[in-house]
Order: C-alpha cells, then structure tokens, then sequence
C-alpha cells in the first residue's frame, strides 16, 4: 500500500501538537521533495562555521572585501584576499520578526504561517544533518532566545515558541527591526549564517545594523510579503487598518486613479528595500503567501549556485560539488 500525504493542518488549541502536526505536514509536502531536488547538497542553502585558510590571491570582482588580507595587500600594492575551505560544522541562526504585521494575509495564509512553515523546513534540513540552529523571537522587542541545538525536538520547541505566541496587537508604535539586528549582534558570537525573517515594515535605521551583522556573518534577508501589499483589487469602499499602529481609514478602491498611486508607491517601496538589502551586503529570498516555498528554495539555490561558480572560475578554483563528481 502506498503512503500518502496527510491533509493540510488543521490550527489546534495546543502549540506543541500544533508545531507536530505542521512538521509532520511538511515532511511530506516541502521536505521529501527537496529531497530529491537538492540531491544532498544542503550546503548551498547555508555555509560552514570553521575557516581553514587554504590559498591567497590576487582580488576579483564580486570578492568578498572582508577577505582582503590587508598585509600581503600593502607588501604586493595589489589587493589579494584569503582562499578559505569551510568544515563541516554548520551554525544558523532564525532572527524571527514577529511583530503585528506579519498576522496578515488576503489570501489561506498569514506572513506569519508562511515565516513558520520557512523555519519548520530550514530547522528540519539543518539539525538533522548535525548541525544546530538558535533562535531570536521579536515582537515589540527581543523577548525570547533559544540558544543553538540539534535534534527534531529541538526543533519542535523552536516551532512551539512561534506558534503560541498571540497575534500581534497594534501598540501604536512603528516596529524597530534594528532593536533586533542590533541584539543579534550581541547574541550571535561564533560565525554562523543567520535568516532574518521580517516583512522588513519598520522605523528606518535597520540598514547600518544589518551590513554590520553581514561583516560577520553570512546574512539572508528572507523577506515576507503579501500580493495585497503590492497592488489593490477593486473592491469597492473596503476599511483599511495600519496593523502597527492601528491606524484605520476607508478607501475607494474602484478609483482607478487611487489603485495606480498605490501600486506606484509600493513599487517605489519595493525598489527601496531591494537596493538597501544589495548594499547592506546580503542575499534575499522572497516568500509570498501566496507562493510555493519549494520553489521559492530553488530559486534561491540556484542563484547560490550560479553565483559560486562564477566566483570560483573568477579564482581558477574548482567547486567542491564538481570535484567530486569528477572523483567519483
């Protein structure tokens, strides 16, 4: 008799069966197929923790600056940077931005489901391979820490700490991400590759805090978005509330002219956030809640990939992957 996926989960009363029954589900919806997709290679999706220098030359373009070796650099007076192999030993750390935005969604699926579902897959794939992974949950501040482990159970407790919090209640106050990356700072000492999972909907002064987190860390941006957050339906006279600050408002949206404006300035967001992610020195992966995450992961992996190959044929290095492939 062949197995079959169990339904979508159901929301229950009780966080620790509800963080069961979701990663059980994603077993067999998201993980199994990543599985086969990734084909092992995990490593893509995040970078070892211990750095064994292993060669110097001279810079390229799309080097990472942190590795100049500012010795070698002024004997030669030509840029050189360190040559690093990794171990096996991966560290993540989920810097989780929960705060009233996140508990938003026009379609099945809140931000927030979304960001858990992200953690639950990520988690899975990291610990059960040895490695460990930490935690900072963030609503109006940094409220809980869970230091890095390994293992399913930890795992589940990482989902049960996200999953029986209460929605976010509108304070009034704009969230303030940097209270965050500026705690992480702090908090992650050991090299690690860190997920900031945010809306990114917060009081400017995120961006100097997260490039000094990416000069010592390897930072992905995972950033959650709705459609609805991009361009308004005509759906007539609808109410309109500020999940932040609880601010509301009604608004026509049958006025085409008042859709276009809307959709203008949320372009006008979108290419802001972008542009200071990019010099904030750190990858981003996009989740819709209305998109695939499988998808979302490969999409993601493949730019990782691309990238890594165009950095190694830069150096004249071979990739690790397709050294062994020609070994074997």
């Amino acid at each position: 008799m062949k197995n079959s996926p169990p339904d979508r989960p159901a929301n229950t009363a009780d966080p620790a069966e509800s963080a069961e029954v979701l990663l059980r589900h994603l077993q067999w919806t998201v993980i199994r197929r990543l599985d086969g997709l990734l084909q092992g290679d995990y490593r893509t999706l995040m970078r070892g923790v211990g750095m064994d220098l292993a060669d110097l030359r001279e810079y390229q373009h799309h080097d990472d600056v942190r590795h100049i070796d500012w010795n070698v650099t002024a004997r030669q007076q030509i840029p050189h940077v360190r040559v690093f192999t990794e171990d096996r030993e991966m560290a993540a750390w989920f810097l989780l931005d929960l705060s009233p935005s996140v508990d938003f969604g026009s379609g099945d699926r809140f931000k927030r489901e979304v960001a858990a579902s992200f953690v639950a897959v990520l988690a899975q794939l990291i610990t059960r391979h040895g490695n460990r992974v930490g935690a900072m949950l963030f609503g109006s501040g940094v409220d809980t820490v869970l230091p890095p482990r390994s293992g399913r159970t930890h795992v589940l407790h990482l989902l049960k700490s996200m999953r029986e919090r209460p929605e976010g209640k509108s304070s009034g106050a704009i969230t303030r991400l940097q209270d965050l990356l500026s705690a992480a700072g702090n908090v992650v000492r050991r090299r690690s590759t860190v997920f900031v999972v945010s809306d990114f909907i917060s009081e400017p002064g995120w961006e100097k805090p997260l490039g000094q987190l990416a000069q010592r860390h390897e930072v992905v941006a995972v950033r959650l978005l709705d459609p609805l957050e991009l361009e308004l339906p005509d759906l007539g006279l609808v109410p309109i509330m500020d999940a932040e600050t609880g601010q509301q408002l009604m608004v026509d949206t049958s006025d085409a002219g008042f859709r276009r404006r809307f959709a203008r300035i949320a372009a006008q967001r979108e290419a802001d956030l972008r542009q200071a992610l990019g010099q904030a020195g750190v990858d981003t992966l996009e989740l819709s809640t209305d998109g695939d995450l499988v998808s979302a992961v490969m999409r993601f992996t493949d730019l990782r990939r691309q990238r890594s190959r165009v950095l190694a044929g830069a150096a004249g290095v071979t990739p690790m992957s397709h050294r062994r492939a020609q070994a074997a």
